[in-house]
């Protein structure tokens, strides 16, 4: 099992703690000294006052501090989770991840979703209702961007009519595609466009918000998984699939909360639910509080997780 370690580029009230080249950098030196696979961060261009009043986080554009974090790691893969894929044009997302994928030596794993703000839909002029439709699209158009020459396509909002994008990613034929989602359309296109689902926990009470099914429960999580695999072997397809989730309760590390009993026994249930990757999330009020807790979970948890 491997371990990703989602960055505070969201805590824009913690100022240059999180939100600086510096934050970014140390966090992501600390990541990879502690055995992380991978740093990750969120997605928001654009959010609606209400949602941010009731909960909701800023963010920066992700492929920036992914860049930084990138610059200084050697090894240290970079994760957009997630990405809202229909916001952009396919071919300028795409031209973002071959071009983080070539400087970070072929290190970008591109995670994306559908999205479920619609006032963010509104505000950036994209249709709410066809998300889905236009992110199968977008996966589309983006493939032919990193693999052809003189490209043919006609979108619901573009038209390309001999094209041709460069550089192209290093990894091919391009970097892995993960799709968030709890639907069974978010799964679907995983196992037939993509090469990894993102379950995301959440609960019931927030389903009509987040336009996405209810994960309260391990239980709830393999009957996903369990439909995972039906469509796998129905779509007839062999590559292995990569399962990432959040590790619940790792938020809680380095406080009197924490139970490193707890954590260790839910993230080997979620291995053999089949979960092949965690998503971590630490707290720290600041960046050196944040560092310590990296380098705690590093000594504590992550040899527990290697094992799995």
């Amino acid at each position: 099992m491997k371990c990703s370690l989602m960055l505070h580029t969201d805590r824009m009230d913690l100022g240059e703690e999180f939100v600086s080249a510096a934050g970014v950098m140390e966090a992501s030196r600390a990541a990879e000294a502690a055995g992380f696979d991978a740093v990750a961060v969120t997605d928001h261009p654009f959010p609606e006052d209400e949602w941010m009043r009731s909960g909701g986080h800023h963010a920066l554009d992700p492929f920036v501090p992914l860049s930084f974090a990138a610059a200084a790691t050697t090894r240290l893969r970079v994760l957009t989770y997630i990405y809202v894929l229909p916001y952009r044009n396919p071919f300028l997302a795409a031209k973002s991840v071959a071009s983080l994928d070539a400087l970070s030596a072929g290190r970008v794993i591109f995670g994306i979703a559908a999205g479920y703000l619609e006032p963010e839909f509104e505000a950036l002029g994209v249709s709410f209702d066809k998300r889905n439709d236009l992110t199968d699209e977008a996966i589309r158009a983006m493939k032919l961007a990193w693999s052809q020459e003189g490209i043919h396509m006609a979108g619901d909002a573009f038209s390309a009519k001999g094209h041709t994008a460069l550089p192209r990613p290093v990894q091919k034929p391009h970097p892995p595609i993960w799709v968030g989602g709890n639907s069974k359309r978010a799964i679907r296109r995983a196992v037939e466009l993509c090469d990894g689902w993102i379950p995301i926990p959440n609960p019931r009470s927030a389903v009509s918000r987040r336009h996405t099914p209810a994960i309260e429960s391990l239980d709830d999580l393999r009957s996903r998984i369990e439909y995972a695999r039906e469509t796998i072997q129905a779509a007839g397809r062999t590559d292995p699939l990569e399962i990432a989730t959040i590790c619940i309760g790792t938020e809680r590390f380095g406080t009197e909360q924490f139970s490193l009993d707890q954590v260790t026994q839910y993230a080997s249930a979620l291995r053999e639910a089949g979960v092949t990757y965690l998503n971590v999330g630490l707290p720290g009020e600041s960046r050196s509080q944040f560092i310590d807790n990296i380098a705690g979970f590093g000594q504590d948890v992550m040899p527990m997780i290697d094992r799995l």
